[in-house]
């Protein structure tokens, strides 16, 4: 059995239409200066484009005429390739730390654990707070209750509570966010 012959479909393409892929009849131009030459027959703004060298590329295509500049448009792909590279190396992914405390934690133990946050929160992480009970001690769950109540009091200037405090199981877990 003969199979239907399928073309396969135009690649969809991204960005501005440029010269001939531009179909309206009239355009409102803007030439390579920035100066604003009014409502122009797209074919006479197509040969002025190739005069000078460049494209006619379609800046705002749902206005009524659209508006085209005439530009070199492979400099313009550039430079909006590039700016996209520069924002994403701006952007700063935020992660989450984890710290496990137990509700029997000692003073030192609890300082060394508030440096460990308190560097988290300055390099713009959030922090899980994990609180494990183990055997009896879920019997005096308002020792937990109250190490996490003095967390949040150490903390409150640096950083606020995202995700207050929720048993799961025989952990608590409590997320904050740097300010």
């Amino acid at each position: 059995m003969r199979r239907p012959n399928r073309a396969p479909a135009p690649a969809a393409k991204d960005g501005p239409r440029i010269n001939d892929d531009i179909r309206n009849a009239q355009i409102q131009l803007i030439d390579a200066a920035g100066d604003n030459k009014g409502t122009v027959e797209t074919m006479l703004a197509i040969k002025m484009a190739q005069e000078a060298g460049m494209d006619l590329v379609e800046i705002s295509p749902n206005t009524s005429p659209p508006v085209c500049k005439i530009m070199d448009y492979g400099k313009y792909k550039y430079s909006a390739q590039k700016k996209a590279a520069e924002a994403r190396k701006r952007q700063k992914t935020v992660e989450i730390k984890e710290i496990k405390l137990r509700p029997m934690i000692d003073d030192h133990d609890y300082d060394v654990k508030m440096r460990a946050m308190l560097r988290f929160f300055e390099e713009g992480d959030k922090v899980k707070i994990t609180l494990r009970y183990r055997g009896r001690e879920m019997a005096h769950q308002e020792i937990g209750t109250k190490l996490l109540d003095k967390i949040k009091t150490d903390v409150a200037e640096l950083a606020k509570v995202e995700q207050d405090a929720r048993f799961e199981g025989r952990q608590v877990v409590m997320v904050l966010a740097p300010r």
